[in-house]
């Protein structure tokens, strides 16, 4: 096993004897597979401790911009600051846009600035494309594509393709049973709903043409079987309403584990959430920016998000 270390510095780490460890180096055996795995052990943690003392890395300021809502914000910023010490030795340095301002008074500011890179999380509109195409410096979109910008890569879920995956599993789930589906829409969209609702009526339509489709809150008195929300959240008050019916459900999808839709999940209130991994989205959005700086070798490309299917028998430990 080479390495740069003397066998005094591994030994000092390991807490053996600079001999054991030199018959270990040059397996001269008499000595057992636990202390070999001590002495590996130690190496490693060697290894990581030179990793972290390297220079850092030059620099990079980049722009995060989304208007929200605040539970994609707090977890979008939670999945960077988490990656950070990832990409090292290269530094990010991130500056935060979130909340209610323009987004185009925002990129214009950020044109105006030292700014390395952008992530950009924003509703598909000329003037948005219009402002990216001004700025210089490269623009990765994340789970809101602006496919006729400037951008230099997406990262993402195929929304459309993530709706109709809803339409499979619940017509898997509903086979023959007759009754209504309700499609959940509120008064305000997230970004990328109107893609996920596109994409489950049209699979819908496909699989069940006469199948009943509804849109709308909760409407009562209609023999729903299924529900469908393409938002990301707001399922709670979905389910309470039923309850306060005393109606009934057989199938929930919904999309986004966060700590609701984990507690419906066990509560067996939803039948499947439909999540993606957002801090590795992140990461892949860092890297993109990096390459396009010159800083990483690599393509610079689009990278489409695997869509998990989570079930009550598969939630993580940490939700």
């Amino acid at each position: 096993m080479k390495h740069p270390y003397r066998i005094r510095e591994i030994a000092r780490q390991a807490g053996l004897s600079e001999a054991t460890v030199d018959r270990v180096l040059h397996h001269r055996g008499g000595v057992r597979e636990s202390t070999a795995r001590e002495v590996h052990r130690a190496i490693a943690a060697l290894d990581r401790e030179q990793a972290q003392a390297r220079p850092a890395g030059p620099a990079y300021p980049i722009d995060v911009v989304s208007p929200g809502p605040p539970r994609f914000t707090a977890a979008l910023r939670q999945a960077l600051e988490a990656e950070l010490p990832e990409l090292a030795p290269a530094v990010l340095k991130p500056r935060f846009h979130f909340g209610d301002a323009d987004p185009v008074t925002v990129l214009e500011r950020i044109g105006r600035s030292h700014s390395q890179g952008v992530i950009l999380n924003a509703v598909d509109s000329p003037d948005v494309v219009e402002a990216v195409g001004r700025l210089t410096m490269p623009v990765v979109t994340l789970g809101a594509d602006l496919p006729a910008s400037k951008r230099v890569a997406y990262v993402g879920i195929d929304h459309a393709d993530a709706g109709a995956t809803a339409a499979y599993l619940l017509e898997q789930w509903l086979a023959d049973r007759a009754g209504d589906v309700l499609l959940v829409r509120g008064p305000a969209a997230d970004l990328g709903e109107f893609e996920r609702a596109a994409g489950f009526r049209a699979e819908m339509t496909a699989r069940a043409p006469n199948r009943r489709l509804v849109e709308g809150p909760a409407p009562g008195g209609l023999p729903v079987r299924a529900i469908y929300s393409p938002a990301a959240g707001g399922n709670a008050s979905v389910v309470a309403s039923f309850a306060a019916e005393h109606r009934n459900y057989d199938v929930f999808v919904a999309h986004d584990l966060d700590a609701e839709n984990a507690a419906l999940l066990r509560g067996q209130q939803l039948s499947a959430v439909l999540h993606h991994d957002l801090r590795a989205d992140v990461r892949h959005a860092c890297l993109t920016i990096l390459r396009a700086q010159g800083a990483l070798p690599g393509p610079i490309r689009s990278h489409v998000s695997a869509v998990q299917v989570i079930t009550p028998f598969n939630l993580p430990q940490d939700f």
